[in-house]
Order: C-alpha cells, then sequence, then structure tokens
C-alpha cells in the first residue's frame, strides 16, 4: 500500500470517529444514556410502590360501616334506626334524613355520636319532618 492510500484510509475514518465522539454518538454516551434512563426509571418505579403502600395498604385508619335497621314514621316526625360499626373509643357524626314520597327531603339533621366501648351500636334518633315522610335513614356518617 502505498503513502497516498494509506494516508486517504487515515483520513475517512478518523473524521468520522471524532464526529462521532464530538456529537455524542460514540458507545461510552450510549451506554450512560441507557444506565440514566433505567435509573430514572426504577427510581419513578420506586416512588410509585412506596406512594401504594402508604396510601392502600397501611391500613391504620379507622373502618366505619352504617346499616340502616327500621324507621317509625308519626305525622310530624320520622325516627331512624341504625346500627354503626366503628373501632371503639371512636367519635362518629352523622346525616340522619327523611323523605317523602316523591324522595324529597322534609327532615334532615346531623348527629354527634359519642364515642362508645362496643365496636358495634344501635342507635334511633328522631328527625321533625316539614310534610308526612314515607322513609327516615341515614344520609351517610363520617369520622369527625
Amino acid at each position: 500500500m502505498s503513502k497516498q492510500e494509506a494516508a486517504a484510509a487515515t483520513v475517512t475514518t478518523e473524521p468520522a470517529a471524532d464526529l462521532d465522539e464530538r456529537y455524542g454518538r460514540s458507545r461510552s454516551v450510549s451506554r450512560r444514556a441507557k444506565l440514566i434512563a433505567w435509573i430514572g426509571g426504577g427510581a419513578i418505579a420506586l416512588t410509585f410502590l412506596a406512594w401504594v403502600v402508604w396510601a392502600g395498604l397501611d391500613g391504620t385508619a379507622p373502618k366505619l360501616d352504617v346499616r340502616d335497621t327500621g324507621y317509625v314514621l308519626t305525622e310530624n316526625e320520622a325516627t331512624a334506626q341504625f346500627q354503626v360499626t366503628v373501632d371503639p373509643g371512636t367519635p362518629v357524626r352523622c346525616a340522619v334524613q327523611a323523605l317523602n314520597e316523591q324522595f324529597e327531603i322534609v327532615g334532615w339533621k346531623v348527629v354527634d355520636l359519642a364515642p362508645a366501648e362496643s365496636r358495634t351500636t344501635a342507635h334511633a334518633e328522631t328527625i321533625r319532618t316539614t310534610m308526612p315522610a314515607t322513609t327516615g335513614l341515614i344520609n351517610r356518617c363520617w369520622l369527625p
């Protein structure tokens, strides 16, 4: 091989390598980019997993369950009967309502239930109504 051929071969390969290096197309840059992408994806996955455990699986929030058991009606009042199941010693607040035949609210009352020693307690709350009611029931209960 002559000097001219060797020089031509060197000139054609060196500029390409220099350009790849200059514009970040080398193998080390590609490996580094992949490594950064994997680390970033792993960090996002770990953050999501930690949030799921913290928000949904810790189980420290008291569970509240309410069940209507009946009602008693008079001309101007409705008495809602219900059971509340919650951890002992937890106060509860409930909205009790009376409805007419068209499912309109004709009586409404928010009551505070004192903490009890047993898990399930029975309650009856009387509501004054603006017109005759057809039912008395719990709208919803929550922890104050």
